[in-house]
């Protein structure tokens, strides 16, 4: 794969070189059916067993207990922002612990269909910091409390959940799915958009505990209904068949891998060669505190952002690409997903060093 480069793209983002040489290989004809998985029926039985193997593969990697359902949905997390209130605030108030753009989004989208109460917002630090328990200001009557695991734009990551008291607790795992080993029965609710960290763009994956499905707002749409994607299996309407299928891929991929064991240890090595090197030396200032960086996005600056512009050109003619920060916050930000091989990361410290030396 020599014309290949090293992307660094926050989502949609880089695939395995295995998962795409199986893509490629499987195009026009998967399995001697003479389709390509894209032309098949949602109902066939060649369509419906990747289907299920993708759901499997899931439950297995994640742990995920018998009492929790899975569903592949359309409309990615934002489509999740307005599906979580509309199924689960029943007329009731909901927590929303703001670390970052998405959760501020989550927010903003929820209270158009309840009372939501902002339990902490990190706008003063400028959303550098993930917020210890006793900096939350929970609510004693909120039907659930909601949060983003990993913030993709600034930098931060949740390292220890919070104790909600008891009460549902809601976690956008968008950019951080799959990356480590969490104890699904913490949650009531996991959602994540698959383009990050664990696919393409098109489904998001949202994993459920059963005893939360329930009649949902009357003002539902239907797609958006947990109770009938439960009822229909995913296929209330024709489901992102194409995106399902390469995630089945990608989770196959990480089985091969080891497990979520091996991709964890993986990925705190990749992280902490990179936050070494920022730590090092001086020309590179990072975005998040040290006890809230993501294993995920590697945020950070140069001196100014005439450089911070330069470094993002000369990366890319150098094959390291979409190192741009987010256009809400400047910068650069080195996005370092699963799929991301620890020599792409010594490539960028490689480059960084040699342009904080010649621009110093």
């Amino acid at each position: 794969m020599k014309d290949r480069v090293y992307n660094f793209a926050a989502g949609p983002s880089m695939l395995a070189d295995e998962v795409l040489n199986e893509l490629n290989e499987e195009f026009y004809n998967y399995g001697n059916t003479g389709m390509a998985v894209m032309e098949m029926s949602h109902r066939g039985k060649d369509y419906l067993s990747i289907f299920e193997d993708a759901k499997k593969r899931l439950y297995q990697i994640m742990e995920i207990p018998e009492d929790y359902d899975v569903f592949f949905m359309h409309g990615g997390a934002t489509g999740q922002f307005a599906a979580v209130p509309l199924n689960l605030l029943k007329g009731g108030k909901a927590d929303y612990i703001i670390t970052g753009n998405f959760s501020k989004k989550a927010a903003q989208e929820a209270s158009k269909y309840g009372e939501i109460h902002i339990a902490y917002d990190g706008k003063d630090n400028d959303y550098s910091h993930i917020p210890a328990q006793d900096e939350l200001s929970l609510s004693e009557d909120a039907r659930y409390v909601h949060l983003c695991s990993n913030n993709t734009i600034y930098g931060t990551e949740w390292k220890n959940y919070p104790d909600v008291h008891g009460k549902i607790l809601v976690a956008d795992m968008s950019s951080d799915i799959l990356s480590r080993k969490v104890n699904v029965k913490d949650f009531g609710l996991i959602y994540a958009g698959a383009q990050k960290n664990i696919g393409i763009a098109g489904i998001a994956v949202v994993i459920l505990r059963k005893d939360l499905i329930s009649e949902p707002d009357r003002i539902t749409p239907q797609i958006l209904s947990y109770q009938l994607m439960e009822k229909h299996d995913s296929m209330l309407n024709t489901p992102a068949t194409y995106p399902i299928y390469v995630l089945g891929k990608v989770l196959k991929w990480i089985q091969d891998k080891g497990g979520l064991e091996v991709i964890e240890k993986n990925n705190i090595k990749k992280a902490k060669l990179l936050y070494d090197y920022l730590d090092s030396q001086s020309f590179y200032k990072p975005h998040a505190e040290k006890d809230s960086r993501s294993l995920m996005n590697v945020t950070f600056t140069s001196p100014s952002e005439e450089l911070d512009k330069k470094f993002a050109s000369e990366a890319a003619k150098n094959g390291l690409v979409s190192l741009k920060g987010h256009r809400l916050v400047g910068g650069i930000r080195a996005s370092i997903y699963n799929a991301m091989p620890i020599e792409g990361v010594r490539k960028l410290i490689e480059f960084m060093d040699v342009f904080a030396r010649e621009n110093s």
